[in-house]
């Protein structure tokens, strides 16, 4: 093994972007190949969100952890062979700790062996436009071919923050619960120094040096910067807050958002999502097993919804139990001609102006329950959810609690400001 000397020699690489449209702002040696340690993460977690979109696993499904994932060296959780734990957990720990042992086990879950997880990774890669990058594990230690560069880890990041801004959270939680243990965060001194820091991944080998991928917003602004190659990880983040303070001072007050392009859908995950199918995955003995775990109606795309019934609050209520009472009176009010029964109830009129997008705060017992929360997000959500559709919809599994008639922007920024305050919350696609 090399000794930590080594990793003062690993080259040096940086970009730095506008995230909002793409610009790079400054680069050097950005499309050298290096080698990006656990940067690579950001790929693993991304195909993970991808894959509990397309209804290919979910959050809560039931991973049996293989002989090859326990045995990855640390960073690590510490699970153990023949174990199971929910994705949910890994998900944390190798957002989080950055845990190796976390990260092969993602990978072995979605796509039954880390061999096939790579080739869907380079199969996204390819599609985000990441030329010069090549993935061998899902975890970024250091093996013959892992290769990146300061550019494709900047745009992966970008399409991690844009793509799935439900999750993006998960980079900037300080601890976390990941099932077997609390973890903290790898990257809690970037955070808590630089003033609009959200994330994003830390990386470290002998071979690679001290990496980091990281993100910042500070009023409508947003800066991407990649950094390869630290001396130190007091050293990588001076340096990361000379490229941000550079990216803030370059980029313009105002820019209009060009959000990258969804990568394509090819290979097996389409027939995933035709089928719905249910990955494989290693077991303990060997053996390959069918992973196990309910598709959640929840966590798929919206669908076109169904017919309104609009039914007014007033605007200046201040009583939540007052405001639900009068939306349960007024809903529940006969209809004035016969009519099919409306498995949706509006509860506040929009004035979204064909806005198609909206996001979801809870799957509930009932409707009482799910139009209380909607009540009470809205009273202390009021910035980014106002004029929105308080839609209670009735599932197999419970009533959703959704608002709608939202932009995409605004349906970003209101789930990002919810999920810091630990609120359940994810986008709803667009209607058409």
């Amino acid at each position: 093994m090399l000794s930590p000397v080594a990793a003062f020699a690993a080259p040096y690489a940086a970009l730095v972007m506008d995230a909002r449209t793409g610009e790079v702002l400054h680069s050097r040696n950005a499309d050298t190949r290096l080698h990006p340690a656990s940067l690579t993460k950001m790929m693993t977690l991304y195909i993970a969100f991808q894959a509990i979109q397309r209804g290919e696993i979910t959050l809560d499904t039931e991973v049996r952890i293989s002989s090859k994932a326990a045995s990855e060296p640390p960073s690590k959780l510490g699970l153990q062979a023949g174990q199971t734990i929910k994705l949910r957990f890994l998900l944390r720990a190798a957002a989080v700790k950055s845990a190796n042992d976390a990260a092969t086990a993602i990978g072995e879950a979605i796509s039954g062996s880390e061999e096939a997880f790579a080739t869907r990774m380079n199969r996204t890669a390819a599609a985000m436009g990441m030329t010069n990058t090549t993935f061998r594990n899902a975890h970024g230690l250091t093996e013959n071919g892992h290769l990146s560069t300061a550019r494709d880890m900047s745009v992966l990041g970008r399409h991690v923050i844009y793509d799935f801004p439900q999750y993006y959270n998960l980079f900037s939680r300080r601890t976390a619960d990941a099932g077997i243990r609390q973890v903290s965060h790898t990257n809690t001194r970037f955070l808590n120094s630089y003033t609009g820091a959200d994330g994003i991944k830390t990386g470290f080998t002998n071979a690679a040096g001290f990496n980091l991928t990281a993100s910042a917003q500070r009023g409508q602004e947003r800066i991407i910067a990649t950094v390869f190659g630290g001396t130190s990880t007091a050293q990588r983040n001076a340096r990361m807050t000379e490229l941000m303070d550079m990216g803030f001072n370059r980029a313009p007050a105002v820019a209009t958002l060009q959000r990258p392009d969804i990568p394509a859908t090819t290979g097996t995950e389409q027939v995933a999502m035709a089928g719905n199918a249910r990955p494989t995955t290693q077991n303990g003995s060997g053996k390959t097993v069918r992973v196990t775990g309910r598709v959640s109606e929840a966590l798929r795309p919206a669908m076109r919804p169904a017919p309104e019934v609009p039914v007014a609050l007033a605007v200046n209520t201040t009583s939540i139990e007052d405001a639900l009472a009068e939306a349960i009176q007024v809903s529940s009010a006969p209809a004035a001609q016969p009519m099919a029964p409306a498995p949706e109830v509006v509860t506040r009129i929009s004035t979204s102006g064909g806005r198609h997008w909206g996001v979801n705060v809870g799957r509930f017992n009932s409707r009482y329950q799910a139009e209380k929360v909607l009540i009470q997000v809205a009273l202390n959500e009021m910035s980014t959810l106002e004029g929105a559709v308080r839609r209670v919809t009735q599932r197999s599994g419970g009533f959703d609690a959704n608002f709608m008639g939202l932009t995409r922007e605004g349906a970003d920024l209101a789930c990002r400001r919810l999920q810091a305050r630990n609120q359940t919350c994810f986008m709803l696609g667009s209607e058409g």
